[in-house]
Formats: C-alpha cells, sequence, structure tokens
C-alpha cells in the first residue's frame, strides 16, 4: 500500500520549521557542515517520491527517445515540397504530418489536414469522375486482353454505356449540391448514366442569366444615337469644312515626315532612296559611266532596227507570193 500524501498545509507548516531553525545560522553558504544541516532539515520536509511514478515517468522518457531516433533515423527520406510564389502554405499537406512525424503542432506553416487538397481542387462538372479510375490496355498482355474482350462482350449487350446524362446529375449540379461527397441516387459509382455534362452545356441558371442580360442589351443603331445624342454641340459638316480638315492633316503629315527624315539624316540613318529624294546631286556619274551606258543604248536601238527591217522584208515576200498566187488562179 502506498504512503498516504501529505496536505499541502504540512508542507507549508514543515517548511515554516526549516526557515526557523536555519535562521541567523552563521556560515550557511561557506561552511560544508552547516550546508549538509541545512540540507538534511529539508529533505526531512518534501514528501517522498512514489517509486511508481518514478519507473513510469522513466519509462515514458525512454521510449520517447527510441521514438525521436527512429523518427531521425527515416526523416531523411521526407522532404516538403516547395512552396510555389503567391500560394497559401496552409493550402499543401505537410509530408512530415502524413507520416506522423511532425512534431511543430500548430507552428508548422502547412496544413495537417488530410483534406486541404480536396478542398483546395474544384471538382470537373464536365467530366465524370469514374473515368480517372478505369484501367486502360497500355500495361496489358495479350492474355488479359482476351479474358477482357471475352467478358466485356457478355456485359456489353446487358449493359450497353449510354451518354445520356444523368437527371439525378443535373438536378444536383442546377442546385449547386455536386460536389466530391456526392452520392447518385441512382446506385451510386454504379450509375448507368453519365455523370458529365456534354461540351458547350449551358445549365438553366446560366441560360436564365443570359437570356436577362440579352434583353437588356440595345442595338447597334440606338447605340450610336444616344451616343450622338450626348454631344452638346455640333458643326454641321460642309465640303468647305471638310478641305480645310483634310488640308490640316496632309500639312501636319508633310510636317511630320520632314521632322523625321531631318532627325534620320542627323543621325545618319537615311535609306538610299531617302538621300535620293532628299539631294538627287548626289547620286550624279561621272563621264565614262554616260559615255559606256551612251553606246549600250546606241547598240540596243541598231539590233532593234535590224530586227524591224528583217519583219518587213518577210512580210513583202509573203505579199508577192501570194500576189502570184492569185495571177495563177485568174489564168485558170
Amino acid at each position: 500500500m502506498p504512503p498516504k500524501q501529505r496536505s499541502k498545509a504540512d508542507i507549508s507548516k514543515k517548511q515554516k520549521m526549516v526557515e526557523d531553525k536555519t535562521f541567523g545560522l552563521k556560515n550557511k553558504h561557506k561552511s560544508k557542515n552547516v550546508q549538509k544541516y541545512v540540507q538534511t532539515l529539508q529533505q526531512s520536509v518534501q514528501p517522498k517520491p512514489d517509486p511508481s511514478k518514478l519507473a513510469s515517468k522513466k519509462k515514458k522518457e525512454e521510449d520517447k527517445a527510441r521514438e525521436k531516433e527512429l523518427n531521425d533515423l527515416f526523416k531523411v527520406a521526407v522532404s516538403q515540397p516547395k512552396v510555389p510564389v503567391g500560394v497559401d502554405p496552409k493550402s499543401i499537406l505537410c509530408e512530415f504530418y502524413k507520416v506522423g512525424q511532425c512534431a511543430k503542432g500548430f507552428k508548422c506553416k502547412f496544413s495537417h489536414d488530410l483534406n486541404v487538397q480536396r478542398k483546395g481542387e474544384k471538382i470537373d462538372i464536365y467530366s465524370d469522375q469514374r473515368d480517372e479510375g478505369k484501367d486502360t490496355m497500355e500495361d496489358w498482355d495479350q492474355e488479359t486482353l482476351e479474358k477482357v474482350v471475352e467478358s466485356k462482350g457478355k456485359e456489353y449487350n446487358q449493359n450497353k454505356p449510354t451518354d445520356i446524362v444523368c437527371k439525378h446529375f443535373l438536378e444536383a449540379v442546377e442546385k449547386k449540391q455536386y460536389g466530391w461527397f456526392w452520392v447518385c441516387p441512382n446506385g451510386g459509382k454504379n450509375c448507368h448514366y453519365r455523370h458529365a455534362l456534354p461540351p458547350g452545356y449551358i445549365l438553366k441558371s446560366q441560360m436564365k442569366a443570359l437570356l436577362e442580360e440579352e434583353a437588356e442589351k440595345i442595338s447597334v443603331e440606338e447605340e450610336i444615337e444616344n451616343q450622338r445624342a450626348k454631344v452638346s454641340t455640333s458643326t454641321p459638316m460642309t465640303p468647305e469644312l471638310f478641305m480645310q480638315w483634310k488640308r490640316k492633316k496632309i500639312e501636319a503629315r508633310d510636317a511630320g515626315l520632314a521632322a523625321e527624315m531631318a532627325e534620320r539624316a542627323k543621325n545618319d540613318r537615311m535609306s538610299g532612296r531617302e538621300l535620293f529624294l532628299s539631294n538627287s546631286s548626289l547620286f550624279v556619274d561621272d563621264a565614262e559611266a554616260y559615255d559606256r551606258y551612251q553606246r549600250e543604248d546606241e547598240s540596243s536601238a541598231t539590233e532593234e532596227k535590224f530586227i524591224v527591217i528583217l519583219r518587213l522584208v518577210e512580210l513583202a515576200m509573203y505579199q508577192v507570193s501570194t500576189l502570184e498566187n492569185l495571177l495563177v488562179l485568174l489564168s485558170i
């Protein structure tokens, strides 16, 4: 039977007695005999610890040290993910917490909620979630393929696939009840109908908003008239005003081109065409180049004249032969 625990009043009373007995002792902090006497008095006042509690506490400390050693061994294989720029770390699950090794608790910058990934990701209503877990034939061998073909051939006639959208799915989407934890009343995952909206499908709630928006729109003609009505002062357009406006525009354009040309000439960035238009005297050839071109022009002109003469001769010979043939016919 464990010893009876002392009350706090008894302990404080004994402590006061120790203080009274040690009050006024000389060399209390220097003499070893006096310090030993004071220590003996204090031990007589303090309650003796329970051996069973000490053993239990020691065992807990040993277990904690052993667990810490194991965690230190396996900690090398676990690493926290890199947080992208602009992403809240609380939206990412802590990798150490996932394996039960995170010792930071609420001070950890990552989330300790196992459902945080599912909460952050929005469900896609245009794809059937049951299609994601289906096995594909990429890793099948020939034997597996034959078994699947044989089994599917029997099931196909009994339960043909359909593209009809499940009415319960549509109702849940319209009422905004569809989510990760939604279960189809028509058999759950074994529902025969599709749990995905076809491409381009518009919900009734969206259709209502679109119709209201379309009804509020005004025609282009009305918009033009409204904008014209907002103009407070206006000047009637006449041919004289139009020509005056056009003349100003042309002058402004020419002035801008001249300024740009001057800037380009100043910075030596003009092209050959721009240099010729600005100062054609820079492109005059020397005398020898002129004579050479002149001789080439004369030779080409002589060749053209010779060709013309040949064609005239051929035409004359053709006419003579034609005339001779005509005379022969007349003589007959």
